[in-house]
Protein backbone atom coordinates (compact mmCIF):
# COMPACT_ATOMS: atom_id res chain seq x y z
CA UNK A 1 0.00 0.00 0.00
CA UNK A 2 0.71 3.41 -0.70
CA UNK A 3 0.44 6.58 1.92
CA UNK A 4 -0.44 10.12 1.42
CA UNK A 5 1.18 13.29 2.76
CA UNK A 6 -0.13 12.55 5.72
CA UNK A 7 0.78 8.78 6.19
CA UNK A 8 -2.66 7.80 5.80
CA UNK A 9 -2.91 4.02 3.87
CA UNK A 10 -4.48 3.89 0.27
CA UNK A 11 -5.50 1.35 -1.25
CA UNK A 12 -4.30 2.35 -4.57
CA UNK A 13 -2.86 -0.52 -6.03
CA UNK A 14 -5.73 -2.86 -5.48
CA UNK A 15 -7.44 -2.71 -9.29
CA UNK A 16 -10.76 -4.33 -7.23
CA UNK A 17 -11.09 -0.54 -6.43
CA UNK A 18 -13.05 1.65 -9.03
CA UNK A 19 -11.43 5.32 -8.40
CA UNK A 20 -14.00 8.38 -7.22
CA UNK A 21 -16.46 9.23 -9.31
CA UNK A 22 -16.58 12.83 -10.77
CA UNK A 23 -19.70 12.50 -13.14
CA UNK A 24 -22.06 13.84 -10.01
CA UNK A 25 -22.31 16.28 -7.65
CA UNK A 26 -21.40 15.40 -4.37
CA UNK A 27 -24.60 16.68 -2.24
CA UNK A 28 -26.15 14.03 -5.60
CA UNK A 29 -23.72 11.41 -4.24
CA UNK A 30 -24.71 11.80 -0.76
CA UNK A 31 -28.34 11.79 -0.83
CA UNK A 32 -28.61 8.43 -2.78
CA UNK A 33 -26.67 7.09 0.69
CA UNK A 34 -29.49 8.28 2.76
CA UNK A 35 -32.38 6.06 0.51
CA UNK A 36 -29.29 3.19 1.22
CA UNK A 37 -29.59 3.60 4.57
CA UNK A 38 -33.19 4.06 5.36
CA UNK A 39 -34.20 0.55 3.36
CA UNK A 40 -31.24 -1.26 5.54
CA UNK A 41 -33.42 0.15 8.65
CA UNK A 42 -36.23 -0.26 7.42
CA UNK A 43 -35.11 -4.04 6.04
CA UNK A 44 -33.49 -5.21 9.60
CA UNK A 45 -36.90 -3.90 11.59
CA UNK A 46 -38.87 -6.34 8.99
CA UNK A 47 -37.55 -9.24 10.21
CA UNK A 48 -40.02 -9.13 13.51
CA UNK A 49 -43.39 -8.74 11.64
CA UNK A 50 -44.80 -8.22 14.96
CA UNK A 51 -43.60 -4.56 15.06
CA UNK A 52 -44.34 -3.79 11.59
CA UNK A 53 -46.35 -0.90 12.63
CA UNK A 54 -43.36 0.44 14.61
CA UNK A 55 -41.28 0.41 11.31
CA UNK A 56 -43.46 1.75 8.67
CA UNK A 57 -44.07 4.37 11.65
CA UNK A 58 -40.28 4.95 12.06
CA UNK A 59 -39.34 5.32 8.20
CA UNK A 60 -41.55 8.29 8.08
CA UNK A 61 -39.72 9.42 10.98
CA UNK A 62 -36.30 9.51 9.18
CA UNK A 63 -37.60 10.39 5.56
CA UNK A 64 -39.50 13.48 7.41
CA UNK A 65 -36.85 14.75 9.63
CA UNK A 66 -33.39 13.62 8.79
CA UNK A 67 -33.06 14.38 4.99
CA UNK A 68 -34.36 18.14 4.45
CA UNK A 69 -31.51 20.25 6.04
CA UNK A 70 -28.67 22.08 4.41
CA UNK A 71 -26.82 18.94 5.27
CA UNK A 72 -23.61 20.91 6.04
CA UNK A 73 -22.42 18.79 9.00
CA UNK A 74 -22.81 15.62 6.78
CA UNK A 75 -20.87 16.53 3.51
CA UNK A 76 -17.89 18.00 5.87
CA UNK A 77 -17.13 14.69 6.77
CA UNK A 78 -17.14 13.73 3.18
CA UNK A 79 -14.99 16.93 1.78
CA UNK A 80 -12.61 16.44 5.11
CA UNK A 81 -12.21 12.70 4.08
CA UNK A 82 -11.13 13.89 0.51
CA UNK A 83 -9.17 16.80 1.73
CA UNK A 84 -7.08 14.45 3.77
CA UNK A 85 -7.43 11.83 1.12
CA UNK A 86 -6.98 12.71 -2.47
CA UNK A 87 -6.50 9.31 -3.59
CA UNK A 88 -9.43 8.42 -2.38
CA UNK A 89 -11.36 4.87 -3.05
CA UNK A 90 -15.07 5.10 -4.13
CA UNK A 91 -15.59 2.82 -1.45
CA UNK A 92 -13.39 4.83 1.30
CA UNK A 93 -15.47 7.86 0.07
CA UNK A 94 -19.06 5.84 0.51
CA UNK A 95 -17.93 5.25 4.21
CA UNK A 96 -17.27 8.40 5.17
CA UNK A 97 -20.67 9.56 3.36
CA UNK A 98 -22.24 6.83 5.74
CA UNK A 99 -20.61 8.46 8.63
CA UNK A 100 -21.91 11.72 7.01
CA UNK A 101 -25.44 10.84 7.47
CA UNK A 102 -24.90 9.43 11.16
CA UNK A 103 -24.59 12.79 11.96
CA UNK A 104 -27.66 14.04 10.16
CA UNK A 105 -29.91 11.29 12.16
CA UNK A 106 -28.05 12.39 15.28
CA UNK A 107 -28.96 16.34 14.47
CA UNK A 108 -32.22 14.99 13.80
CA UNK A 109 -32.73 13.22 17.76
CA UNK A 110 -31.74 16.90 18.65
CA UNK A 111 -33.84 19.00 17.11
CA UNK A 112 -36.62 17.09 17.45
CA UNK A 113 -36.61 16.66 21.04
CA UNK A 114 -35.47 20.63 21.06
CA UNK A 115 -38.87 21.79 18.87
CA UNK A 116 -40.62 19.94 21.57
CA UNK A 117 -38.98 21.79 24.02
CA UNK A 118 -39.30 25.33 22.91
CA UNK A 119 -42.50 24.62 21.69
CA UNK A 120 -41.20 25.47 17.90
CA UNK A 121 -44.03 26.04 15.18
CA UNK A 122 -41.62 25.47 11.52
CA UNK A 123 -38.54 23.61 11.03
CA UNK A 124 -36.86 23.83 7.70
CA UNK A 125 -39.79 25.42 6.08
CA UNK A 126 -42.65 22.88 7.00
CA UNK A 127 -44.06 21.83 10.50
CA UNK A 128 -41.91 20.70 13.20
CA UNK A 129 -42.38 16.62 13.63
CA UNK A 130 -44.13 17.04 17.05
CA UNK A 131 -47.39 19.54 15.08
CA UNK A 132 -47.76 16.87 12.74
CA UNK A 133 -51.26 15.30 13.31
CA UNK A 134 -51.41 12.47 15.03
CA UNK A 135 -47.69 12.54 16.13
CA UNK A 136 -47.96 15.20 19.44
CA UNK A 137 -45.59 13.94 22.39
CA UNK A 138 -44.92 10.88 20.19
CA UNK A 139 -41.85 12.96 18.85
CA UNK A 140 -40.19 11.98 22.11
CA UNK A 141 -39.99 8.49 21.69
CA UNK A 142 -39.31 9.01 18.47
CA UNK A 143 -36.01 11.11 19.33
CA UNK A 144 -34.78 8.26 20.95
CA UNK A 145 -35.21 6.12 17.40
CA UNK A 146 -32.93 8.67 15.59
CA UNK A 147 -30.28 8.71 18.27
CA UNK A 148 -30.24 4.87 18.06
CA UNK A 149 -30.61 4.62 14.13
CA UNK A 150 -26.93 6.52 14.26
CA UNK A 151 -25.22 3.03 16.62
CA UNK A 152 -27.18 0.72 14.10
CA UNK A 153 -25.68 2.70 10.98
CA UNK A 154 -22.35 2.40 12.98
CA UNK A 155 -22.50 -1.59 13.71
CA UNK A 156 -23.56 -2.58 10.06
CA UNK A 157 -21.29 -0.20 8.07
CA UNK A 158 -18.15 -0.18 10.51
CA UNK A 159 -17.99 -2.93 13.32
CA UNK A 160 -14.97 -4.22 10.80
CA UNK A 161 -12.94 -1.15 10.95
CA UNK A 162 -10.41 -0.68 13.44
CA UNK A 163 -11.49 2.64 13.99
CA UNK A 164 -14.98 1.70 15.03
CA UNK A 165 -14.68 2.33 18.92
CA UNK A 166 -12.89 5.52 18.47
CA UNK A 167 -15.95 6.29 16.41
CA UNK A 168 -18.29 5.28 18.85
CA UNK A 169 -16.62 6.79 21.82
CA UNK A 170 -17.42 10.09 19.65
CA UNK A 171 -20.55 10.00 19.11
CA UNK A 172 -21.12 8.71 22.61
CA UNK A 173 -19.00 11.85 24.12
CA UNK A 174 -20.50 14.11 21.57
CA UNK A 175 -23.77 13.43 22.53
CA UNK A 176 -23.00 14.50 25.98
CA UNK A 177 -21.51 17.73 25.52
CA UNK A 178 -24.84 18.31 23.33
CA UNK A 179 -27.12 17.85 26.04
CA UNK A 180 -25.21 19.43 28.83
CA UNK A 181 -25.30 22.47 26.28
CA UNK A 182 -28.75 22.00 25.92
CA UNK A 183 -29.40 21.68 29.77
CA UNK A 184 -27.22 24.79 29.90
CA UNK A 185 -29.78 26.83 27.43
CA UNK A 186 -32.96 25.60 29.57
CA UNK A 187 -32.09 26.51 33.07
CA UNK A 188 -30.42 29.52 32.18
CA UNK A 189 -34.34 30.97 30.33
CA UNK A 190 -36.68 29.31 32.26
CA UNK A 191 -40.29 30.29 31.06
CA UNK A 192 -41.42 31.11 34.12
CA UNK A 193 -38.89 33.87 35.13
CA UNK A 194 -36.03 35.85 33.40
CA UNK A 195 -33.15 36.91 35.19
CA UNK A 196 -30.80 38.97 32.97
CA UNK A 197 -27.75 38.72 35.56
CA UNK A 198 -27.57 35.03 34.02
CA UNK A 199 -27.21 36.58 30.58
CA UNK A 200 -23.92 37.23 30.73
CA UNK A 201 -20.95 36.82 27.60
CA UNK A 202 -19.49 33.88 29.38
CA UNK A 203 -22.73 31.69 29.71
CA UNK A 204 -23.64 32.51 26.05
CA UNK A 205 -20.27 31.22 24.82
CA UNK A 206 -20.72 27.99 27.39
CA UNK A 207 -23.90 27.24 26.31
CA UNK A 208 -23.27 27.79 22.21
CA UNK A 209 -20.09 26.01 22.86
CA UNK A 210 -21.73 22.51 24.37
CA UNK A 211 -24.83 22.85 22.82
CA UNK A 212 -23.80 23.42 18.81
CA UNK A 213 -19.80 23.58 18.71
CA UNK A 214 -18.79 20.43 19.79
CA UNK A 215 -21.00 18.49 16.80
CA UNK A 216 -21.45 21.04 14.21
CA UNK A 217 -17.26 21.18 13.95
CA UNK A 218 -15.41 19.15 15.70
CA UNK A 219 -17.38 16.07 15.48
CA UNK A 220 -17.18 15.99 11.62
CA UNK A 221 -13.59 16.77 10.90
CA UNK A 222 -12.67 14.09 13.90
CA UNK A 223 -14.93 11.52 12.24
CA UNK A 224 -12.84 12.08 9.11
CA UNK A 225 -9.60 12.00 11.13
CA UNK A 226 -10.00 8.87 12.54
CA UNK A 227 -11.13 7.18 9.24
CA UNK A 228 -7.96 8.51 8.25
CA UNK A 229 -6.17 7.12 11.02
CA UNK A 230 -5.26 10.49 12.27
CA UNK A 231 -5.03 9.73 16.14
CA UNK A 232 -2.87 11.72 17.84
CA UNK A 233 -4.47 14.08 20.29
CA UNK A 234 -1.99 16.81 19.40
CA UNK A 235 -3.65 16.92 16.22
CA UNK A 236 -6.73 16.77 17.46
CA UNK A 237 -6.52 18.97 19.91
CA UNK A 238 -5.22 21.74 17.95
CA UNK A 239 -7.94 21.07 15.15
CA UNK A 240 -10.36 21.02 18.19
CA UNK A 241 -9.37 24.67 18.99
CA UNK A 242 -10.28 26.32 15.95
CA UNK A 243 -13.36 24.19 15.09
CA UNK A 244 -14.58 25.06 18.34
CA UNK A 245 -13.79 29.19 18.11
CA UNK A 246 -15.73 28.85 14.28
CA UNK A 247 -18.51 26.72 16.14
CA UNK A 248 -19.42 29.84 18.51
CA UNK A 249 -19.03 32.11 15.32
CA UNK A 250 -21.92 29.97 13.37
CA UNK A 251 -24.68 29.81 16.34
CA UNK A 252 -24.21 33.60 16.76
CA UNK A 253 -25.14 33.84 12.78
CA UNK A 254 -28.07 31.45 14.20
CA UNK A 255 -28.78 33.93 16.61
CA UNK A 256 -28.64 36.71 14.56
CA UNK A 257 -30.85 35.33 12.19
CA UNK A 258 -33.49 34.23 14.39
CA UNK A 259 -34.25 37.86 15.18
CA UNK A 260 -33.42 39.41 11.46
CA UNK A 261 -33.44 36.05 9.12
CA UNK A 262 -35.92 36.07 6.29
CA UNK A 263 -38.62 32.72 7.49
CA UNK A 264 -38.36 31.51 3.85
CA UNK A 265 -34.72 31.57 3.91
CA UNK A 266 -33.86 30.01 7.06
CA UNK A 267 -36.71 27.69 7.50
CA UNK A 268 -38.24 28.54 10.29
CA UNK A 269 -39.55 31.08 12.43
CA UNK A 270 -37.30 32.75 15.41
CA UNK A 271 -38.78 32.72 18.71
CA UNK A 272 -35.41 32.94 20.65
CA UNK A 273 -37.44 36.76 21.82
CA UNK A 274 -40.55 34.88 23.04
CA UNK A 275 -38.71 31.32 24.16
CA UNK A 276 -36.50 33.76 26.68
CA UNK A 277 -33.35 32.71 25.24
CA UNK A 278 -29.80 33.74 26.37
CA UNK A 279 -29.17 34.65 22.62
CA UNK A 280 -26.31 36.98 21.57
CA UNK A 281 -28.31 40.19 20.84
CA UNK A 282 -29.92 40.06 24.08
CA UNK A 283 -26.59 39.85 25.72
CA UNK A 284 -25.16 42.52 23.42
CA UNK A 285 -27.94 44.76 24.20
CA UNK A 286 -27.36 44.42 28.03
CA UNK A 287 -23.91 45.73 27.71
CA UNK A 288 -25.31 48.52 26.31
CA UNK A 289 -28.85 49.68 27.39
CA UNK A 290 -29.71 53.09 29.29
CA UNK A 291 -31.79 52.22 32.25
CA UNK A 292 -35.13 52.93 30.12
CA UNK A 293 -34.08 50.49 27.67
CA UNK A 294 -33.36 47.57 30.40
CA UNK A 295 -36.84 47.47 31.38
CA UNK A 296 -38.65 47.86 28.68
CA UNK A 297 -36.21 44.59 27.84
CA UNK A 298 -37.26 43.31 31.23
CA UNK A 299 -41.08 43.80 30.74
CA UNK A 300 -41.56 42.58 27.68
CA UNK A 301 -38.69 39.88 26.78
CA UNK A 302 -39.92 36.28 26.81
CA UNK A 303 -43.14 36.82 26.30
CA UNK A 304 -45.18 35.56 23.43
CA UNK A 305 -47.42 38.61 22.08
CA UNK A 306 -46.54 40.01 19.09
CA UNK A 307 -46.17 44.07 20.80
CA UNK A 308 -43.85 42.77 23.35
CA UNK A 309 -41.72 40.77 20.52
CA UNK A 310 -42.05 43.98 18.63
CA UNK A 311 -41.00 46.77 21.21
CA UNK A 312 -37.92 44.35 22.15
CA UNK A 313 -36.82 44.42 18.39
CA UNK A 314 -37.42 48.10 18.97
CA UNK A 315 -34.81 47.84 21.34
CA UNK A 316 -32.57 46.45 19.54
CA UNK A 317 -32.74 48.53 16.60
CA UNK A 318 -32.28 51.77 18.39
CA UNK A 319 -28.99 49.84 19.68
CA UNK A 320 -28.31 49.19 15.92
CA UNK A 321 -27.31 45.65 17.23
CA UNK A 322 -26.77 44.63 12.94
CA UNK A 323 -23.90 46.94 12.42
CA UNK A 324 -22.65 45.91 15.85
CA UNK A 325 -23.32 41.70 14.49
CA UNK A 326 -21.43 43.21 11.23
CA UNK A 327 -18.73 44.34 12.85
CA UNK A 328 -18.63 41.31 15.09
CA UNK A 329 -18.37 39.23 11.78
CA UNK A 330 -15.76 40.68 10.50
CA UNK A 331 -13.42 40.67 13.82
CA UNK A 332 -14.17 36.80 14.28
CA UNK A 333 -13.18 35.96 10.50
CA UNK A 334 -9.83 37.91 10.68
CA UNK A 335 -9.51 36.16 13.82
CA UNK A 336 -10.25 32.90 12.31
CA UNK A 337 -8.09 33.81 9.46
CA UNK A 338 -5.19 34.35 11.89
CA UNK A 339 -5.75 30.70 13.69
CA UNK A 340 -5.97 28.66 10.42
CA UNK A 341 -2.32 30.59 8.94
CA UNK A 342 -1.05 29.30 12.60
CA UNK A 343 -1.91 25.69 12.17
CA UNK A 344 0.14 23.10 13.19
CA UNK A 345 -0.94 19.30 12.97
CA UNK A 346 -1.86 16.37 10.21
CA UNK A 347 -4.44 18.37 8.18
CA UNK A 348 -4.51 20.06 5.37
CA UNK A 349 -5.52 23.83 6.26
CA UNK A 350 -7.91 23.99 3.40
CA UNK A 351 -9.81 22.07 5.78
CA UNK A 352 -10.75 25.01 7.98
CA UNK A 353 -11.01 27.47 4.98
CA UNK A 354 -13.51 25.29 3.56
CA UNK A 355 -15.61 25.93 6.47
CA UNK A 356 -14.92 29.48 7.31
CA UNK A 357 -16.06 29.96 3.65
CA UNK A 358 -19.15 28.02 4.17
CA UNK A 359 -20.29 29.84 7.32
CA UNK A 360 -18.32 33.64 6.72
CA UNK A 361 -21.93 36.23 5.60
CA UNK A 362 -24.22 33.56 5.32
CA UNK A 363 -27.90 34.11 5.36
CA UNK A 364 -29.38 30.47 6.41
Amino acid sequence: METNSNGCQLKKDDPKIKRLKTSATELEEFDAVFTDLVEGLVNQGRQHKEIAAAVDWFKEVSQYNVPFGKKTRGLSVVMTYKRINPEATEAEVRQARILGWCIEWLQAFFLVADDVMDKSITRRGKPCWYKKDGVGLIAINDAFYLENCVYVILKKHFKQEDYYTDVLDLFHETTMQTVTGQCMDLVTSPETSINFDEFTQERHTAIVKWKTAFYSFYLPVALAMYMSGIKDSATHEAAKAILLKMGIFFQIQDDYLDCYGDPEVIGKIGTDIQDNKCSWLIVQSLSRVTPQQRQILQENYGQDEEDKVLNVKAVFKELDLEQVYRDYEEESYRDLMKDIEAFQGKLPKEVFTDFARKIYKRNK
